[in-house]
């Protein structure tokens, strides 16, 4: 028996006696890897003359086509007898409960839920969608709003500062998302009608504030607005977020500096037995601050108060979460608990809208 006919029967016999895959892989790299018994075969057919190389060519190509095709096979052999283990090894109780695709199990978290209801409603008014960056100058979150130097709200109390720059300035988490009013004012000529929600930071902790919180604010600058649009907006923004046909609503006179007159709502309700019920009841709820624009804060947005006029609002969004949904404590809406999102969450598929139900 020539050489390669020794050599084909050795490897032939190696690679049925492979137990495993990683036996086999052996297998083939000491016949066809680099330095390879048939590898080194082939390197030899260069130095061979045109004859010997027209007589040993095919059987050594022969020998590497038919050691591949055996590995091959093997190799399937060896994974259905492994998947044929693992069948008989394992076992699947039948009776238990399928689980949920990930598209059912997960949730949306109620602050985002109650954006995309304030952004539904708002939408069908005509309001557009304002964003702003959270970190924010003095100028854009004071200055310009007409907050005097040595008000409270600028002391370190209650305001997140970040450390003094050379000039002396000092960057902050934003207070209120009336610095997206500004620059809107200034990045845009009126009208204007759009509504700014975001996150807003104080430094304020208890059951019912967090350090971070959401705040919902709308802004409209034309030439005729007035107060009578202001409270329509209002009361049609109550009716359709509380799903209620009528509410109650009061308005009382209160001091905001960037707006004049300052004006805080009251929305009718009925509390009973913890909870809270729109729309009927002799009790009453305050929900939000509004007011006409300063004429200041338009002076300072290079807009001119002989000619334009607007009026504004303001309204927590994790207080109105809580008012609808029930929630006792805002703390929970930022400790990631899963067994509480899963109460409150809702299914990501069904997306708020007035035809069909905000909530569902």
């Amino acid at each position: 028996m020539s050489e390669i006919g020794k050599l084909e029967q050795e490897i032939l016999a190696s690679i049925a006696a492979a137990k495993d895959e990683a036996a086999l892989e052996a297998v083939r790299i000491s016949a066809l890897g680099k330095s390879g018994s048939i590898s080194t075969l082939l390197k030899t057919l260069g130095a061979m003359t045109p004859e010997e190389r027209k007589q040993q060519g095919p059987l050594i190509n022969g020998l590497k086509d038919r050691a591949t095709a055996a590995i091959a096979e093997r190799k399937n052999a060896l994974a259905n007898a492994a998947l044929d283990a693992r069948l008989n090894s394992e076992s699947v109780d039948v009776t238990l409960p399928v689980r949920e695709a990930p598209v059912e199990a997960g949730r949306v978290h109620p602050i985002t839920q109650v954006i995309d209801e304030l952004t539904a409603i708002f939408a069908d008014m005509g309001f557009a969608v304002a964003e702003g960056p959270d970190i924010e100058t003095d100028d854009y979150n004071f200055t310009k709003l007409n907050f005097p130097e040595g008000h409270p709200a600028r002391d370190m109390h209650d305001t997140f500062y970040f450390p003094p720059k050379a000039d002396g300035s000092r960057m902050l988490l934003r207070t209120h998302t009336s610095p997206v009013q500004v620059r809107t004012m200034l990045s845009q000529k009126p009208p204007i009608r759009v509504i700014i929600p975001g996150r807003t930071y104080r430094s304020d902790s208890d059951q019912t504030h967090t350090p971070m919180f959401h705040q919902v604010e709308g802004l409209v600058i034309d030439k005729s607005s007035h107060l009578g649009h202001l409270k329509w907006i209002l009361e049609e923004f109550c009716k359709a977020f509380f799903e209620v046909d009528s509410v109650k609503m009061r308005f009382r006179p209160s001091f905001f500096p960037f707006t004049e007159p300052s004006l805080e709502v009251d929305i009718q309700c009925k509390r009973d037995k913890g909870e809270i019920r729109f729309g009927e009841g002799e009790d009453w709820l305050e929900i939000l601050g509004c007011g006409m624009v300063h004429p200041n804060v338009l002076r300072n947005c290079g807009l001119d108060p002989a000619e334009y006029q607007g009026f504004a609002w303001g309204l927590g969004i994790d207080r109105i979460a809580m008012l609808k949904y029930g929630m006792p404590d805002l703390r929970a809406f930022f400790e990631a608990d899963v067994r509480w999102l899963s109460h409150y969450g809702f299914r990501p598929l069904d997306f708020p809208t007035l035809a069909g139900g905000l909530s569902g």
